[in-house]
Order: C-alpha cells, then structure tokens, then sequence
C-alpha cells in the first residue's frame, strides 16, 4: 500500500514539475559554479603570471653579472627595494650557459635545481629566437616540492654586463594561495548548493501547486458534470492563457455533449410517439375485429386496417434506420462526376404525373451539362423529398419550379413552390426529425408525412460538404436554395442549412 502511494505521489505532476525544477535549478548552480570556479582559476593564475613578468623585468635592474660573479645591486637601507630583492631570491636558480650552478635559493634546491641538459636546450632555443630589441623566449612550468606545494616557474636567459656570455635563470612564486583561494571558494559552493537545492525544490512545489490550481478546480467541476447535470459550466479567469483556453474547450465540449442528449431526448420522444400512434391503432384494430367482427368481410376491413398501419411502421422504422446509418457514417457516399442537368430533368418528368393530379405546373429552369461530384442516389433523394414536399403543399393551381445553374466555385440547385409557405417560427426546426409544420398560415397536408424528409435533406447536403438555405412566407411560398461545390472545389468554408438570414440547427 505504501508503495503504491509512493508510485502515485512520484507520478503526480506536480511532483513531476517540482522535480522538473530543481533539476533545472542544480544544473544551473552547478553550471555557474563551475564557470566561476574556472573564471576565478584563470584569474588567480593571470595574476601570479603578470607579478613574475614584473619581477623578472626588474630582475634585470638589480642583478650584475660580472666575470662569471652574480652581484645583486640594491639599497638594502630602501624598504621597497630589500623587499623587492628579498622577494626574488626565496624561489631563485641562476646557471651558466652549461648547466653550472651559480647560485640557488634553499626553495629552490627544494624543488630541485633543472637538469644540465635541459637548461642547455633552454639557453639555445632562447638565444635562436632572439631577435634586435627583443628580451629572448620564456618559459613557464610548475614544479612542486616534497609536500606537493606547486610552484610556478618563469625561466629565461640574461646576459652579463658586456652582453657576451648568456646565462640561464629562473625565478618562482608559491601556488598555494591561489589553491586555498580556490579550495575555499569550492567549500562554499559545497555548503550553499544543498541549502539552495531545497529551498528552490520547496519554492518549486508551491508555485507547482499554485499552478495546478486551476487545473484542479477544472477537473472537480468536470468530476460533478453527468448526464442529468449538463448545464454546469468551468468557470474561467478571464486571464487569457492556456488555463482559461482549456476551459473553454471543455465547455464547448459540454456544449455539444449536452446538445447530443437533448437531441438523443427528443429522438426517443420522438420515436416514442411516432410508433405507438400505429402500434395503438393496430391493437384497436385487432380488439374490434376480435370482439365486434362476425362476417369474413368484417374481419377482412380489420386485418386491412392493420396491414396499413403495420406498413407505416415498417416505414418509420426503415427511415429511422437508414437516417441511423447516414449520420454514424454507415452510409457512405459513392462520389462520381455527376451530370445534374440529366437528373434533375429526370425526376421532373417523373413528378409530372402525381403534379398534374395535384393540379400544381411543374417546372425547370436549368443551364445544360451542370456537373458535380455526388452521389447520384442520394442527389435523387434529396430532391425527390423536396420535390414532394413542394407538390404536397401547393394548392390546385399553384405553380412548383425547379433551378439548376452554375456559379463560381459552386452549383446551385433551387426547389420554389407557391404554396403555403412555413411561418419564420418554425423555420429553425424544420431539418428536425419528426417535425411537422402545423398550425396558423398553413393547410393540411392531403397525406400526413413522416417529418423525416428534410432531416435526410440536410444529412445529404452535409455530406456533400454544401449548404442550404431556405426563405418562406406564408401565404407566397418556399424556396430551398442548395449549394454544393464544384468539380475539384473544397467547401470547407460552406455553413450548413441558412434559413433566410438565420443558421438552421445541424442536423
């Protein structure tokens, strides 16, 4: 059980954004550690450099070499000068051009006077690269004595007084302060990189957990989101970062979510009353053949009756069902380039016959050799309903016109009847399924309908990636203006179903 507590708490983020941080931070207290470590080592050993090139430029004022006599001229009673002298004798190893010690510093013996050999190969490289004007080559080394001190030695040539004879010398300076200087300075950085290290980790994890905040307010606000209580929103800080950018995005989530159930709502209510209104009369069918019918015919009307009934539910069922398909993607399109001049003269002539019993002049209007990439089934369909629509509800000797052009970028199919139009409250549901206009402005249907059509309507236009429009008055009539995209012409920019100025609900 601990372990596994240890296991969430390690992979919790703000865990994870804590330790983030003081990762990052000891990187970068390590990191300038070390350049200022290294800045104060070059420092430290610039200094030492530059105090042996001044000493070795005074060396040359105060030392006379005379006959092979190493002479050291100076005011013993000058302060400044003793010290000076005094200075440059403690680490100090004068030869001759062999090798030949002409005096050395107790220091120096310490660390040990330079091999004969080399001095000679320092002496000869020394005079080769002198040159008119120049003081000769240095050179630079560090030497330690038997406790591991280091001496840095600055070594070169000099000349006697007659410039005849060069001599080798060599003067030096204890690197055990500049270690010290380092030493201590790594010490501290030793103390102060731990404490720092926590108190950064414990700042870390309070401005994780300020951070998370928010975060942790979204996800108990969406833990008391369900099913029965979509209307709760996040609230947001109105801070405009990527927080308050979260939020919205779940809100519109909840958006859609609550608009699906209350879609999924009105379907089952839907559905509910649309099939028990024939379940109820073929069950009052039945009941009356079975207790009022005694002759065959009797009992014939009623088992009529029944079959009627039965056969409109078989056709919500089936719309229902192929209405299911199209919008869970089940139902795919067979996209071709499609000659819509050709179907729309097709279907009507088709319509001609139920037009002329309905006494309403069917019509078409259309440019020739219209293409588009459709389905040519489901182009049939959509125009077939809108077609029957129109002819359904348009009084004897009304007229119904049909409209094909082309436009640039897009097609534009047109179904205008004179009938008795949809009143401007209805006109956001009409792509609603099972909803049927009634009331005020408008006459009832001869044959009362499904209230699928436009439902299949509006999936057909959306799944051409088109939109439609629709603009009625009562009285006048309707025009469905449908537009759909060209040939080798995207349309994602295309809204889906406009009535008049005001966007219809997506189907």
């Amino acid at each position: 059980m601990a372990r596994r507590n240890l296991r969430r708490f390690t992979r919790g983020l703000r865990f994870r954004l804590t330790a983030s941080y003081a990762l990052f931070f000891a990187v970068l207290l390590f990191g300038v550690a070390a350049l200022f470590r290294e800045r104060l080592s070059y420092t430290l050993d610039q200094q030492v450099h530059d105090v042996l090139e001044q000493e070795w430029a005074a060396l040359k004022g105060y030392l006379k070499i005379e006959r092979g006599q190493v002479n050291w001229y100076y005011d013993p009673e000058d302060p400044d000068e003793s010290f000076i002298v005094e200075r440059m004798k403690q680490v100090f190893l004068m030869t001759d051009a062999q090798g030949h010690n002409l005096g050395a510093s107790t220091q120096y013996q310490v660390l040990g006077i330079d091999p004969a050999e080399q001095i000679r190969a320092a002496v000869r490289e020394s005079v080769a690269s002198e040159s008119p004007g120049s003081a000769g080559k240095a050179f630079w080394r560090v030497r330690y004595n038997a406790s591991g001190t280091p001496f840095l030695i600055r070594s070169g040539v000099v000349y006697d007084e007659g410039h005849h004879a060069p001599y080798y010398v060599a003067i030096g300076r204890s690197l055990a302060g500049n270690e010290a200087v380092l030493r201590g300075f790594t010490w501290i950085y030793v103390g102060i990189i731990p404490g720092a290290l926590v108190l950064g980790s414990l700042l870390g994890w309070f401005m994780a957990g300020r951070a998370l905040t928010p975060v942790l307010a979204i996800a108990r606000t969406a833990q008391n989101i369900s099913g029965s209580n979509l209307s709760l929103r996040i609230p947001t800080r109105q801070s405009g970062d990527e927080l308050d950018y979260l939020a919205l995005t779940f809100n519109r989530m909840i958006d859609r979510l609550e608009s699906s159930f209350q879609q999924i709502r009105q379907f089952s209510t839907d559905v509910s009353h649309e099939l028990r209104t024939p379940i109820t009369a073929i069950r009052g069918q039945l009941e009356v053949a079975l207790f009022t019918a005694q002759t065959p015919e009797q009992y014939r009307e009623a088992m009529f009756n029944a079959l009627q009934d039965i056969e409109r539910l078989s056709q919500i069922v089936r719309a229902l069902l192929l209405l299911s398909q199209a919008e869970s993607g089940q139902l795919a399109l067979q996209k071709s380039r499609l000659n819509l001049s050709g179907v729309v003269a097709d279907l009507v002539e088709q319509f001609q016959i139920p037009a002329e019993a309905a006494h309403v002049r069917l019509t078409a209007h259309q440019a020739r050799d219209v293409f588009a990439e459709a389905d040519r089934i489901q182009i049939e369909r959509m125009i077939t309903n809108l077609l029957s629509n129109a002819i359904k509800f348009t009084p004897p000797g009304g007229d119904v016109r049909v409209g094909l052009r082309e436009l640039p970028g897009r097609v534009e199919i047109t179904v205008q009847d004179t009938g008795c139009g949809i009143p401007s409250a209805h006109l956001p549901h009409i792509f609603d399924r099972f909803y049927r206009v009634t009331g005020e402005g408008t006459a009832p249907a001869p044959e009362q309908g499904l209230g699928l059509g436009l439902s299949f309507v509006s999936w057909i236009v959306k799944a051409h990636r088109g939109k439609i429009e629709v603009d009625s008055t009562p009285g006048v009539g309707t025009r469905f203006t449908i537009l759909l995209p060209a040939p080798g012409i995207g349309s994602d920019t295309m809204e889906l179903a406009q009535p008049a100025t005001t966007q219809m609900n997506e189907l």
